[in-house]
């Protein structure tokens, strides 16, 4: 599995992601994705389904340390001490002493930037995450944390799929050696309706979702977090790592990005670039 190498952790380049899955079909996803080659899983406070994930990796029979663990806290606890609270929480639930990324979710309006920073920050100082960063931040937000925080940020999980440009961001991150974490790799199901995608795929003899992933993570920061509750499509997904698309190929995809591709946007969001 490739990685993405940041802050002094080395972050698998394809995860599981578990955003609206809980119980069985939860820990059933984890356990099968970890056993068939994932060593990457994403999960967050608001998910409501850490314990589930914590059975899963439980139940994979991988070593601890063989997992990178990512979890997230939710933009109503980015005060020092709710986010404390809200760390020690999660690494209840998962059943870890800490976890490999810790994350702030969303950005919040009451809450400046510096003050969250500094609390994500005091996360990895007590050792409960390996390394911190943020999810949802746009490019003044990320300049903001990047000029708070004192130790260093290891990504931004954002949207980020074929329909949807983050150039900006991309650039912004670049510019501060940090990784991108793309959520809703694939668009929703999207790409299966994409002609320019389903042809590249028919041609590689695999999945629509594989072209996608592997024109994700084939950008040098991109790390993607692709959900699917069957154990089927994970393997299928997998198979991204196997693929090698053509600049061809790579610039046919490119030319599908759009500012107006964004398919999450909450009424708690910042304001986008």
């Amino acid at each position: 599995m490739p990685t993405f190498d940041v802050a002094g952790v080395s972050i698998p380049k394809i995860g599981i992601g578990t955003y609206g899955m809980d119980g069985e079909p939860a820990s059933t996803a984890v356990s099968e994705g970890l056993k068939g080659g994932y060593r990457h899983v994403d999960t967050a406070e608001m998910y409501g389904n850490e314990v589930a994930v914590g059975e899963g990796i439980r139940a994979s029979g991988l070593p601890r340390e063989e997992i990178f663990v990512t979890t997230k806290v939710w933009h109503d606890h980015l005060t020092d001490s709710a986010m404390q609270a809200a760390a020690e929480g999660s690494l209840q639930r998962l059943g870890l002493d800490r976890v490999d990324l810790y994350l702030i979710h969303w950005p919040s309006r009451d809450v400046p930037v510096s003050e969250a920073v500094a609390a994500l920050g005091w996360i990895r100082s007590r050792g409960l995450a390996r390394a911190v960063g943020i999810s949802n931040f746009p490019v003044k937000l990320i300049e903001e944390a990047v000029a708070a925080s004192e130790v260093e940020l290891a990504v931004n999980q954002v949207e980020y799929h074929p329909f949807m440009d983050q150039s900006a961001v991309l650039a912004a991150l670049r510019r501060h050696g940090m990784g991108l974490t793309a959520y809703c790799p694939l668009a929703r199901g999207k790409i299966l309706d994409d002609e320019t995608i389903c042809g590249i795929a028919e041609r590689h003899g695999v999945t629509p979702a594989a072209i996608t992933l592997a024109w994700l993570i084939g950008q040098e920061e991109v790390i993607a977090i692709p959900k699917s509750s069957s154990p089927k499509r994970l393997m299928e997904n997998l198979k991204a790592l196997d693929v090698v698309l053509t600049e061809a190929e790579r610039s046919a995809i490119d030319a599908l990005r759009s500012p107006r591709g964004r398919l999450v946007n909450p009424d708690f969001a910042p304001d986008w670039d």
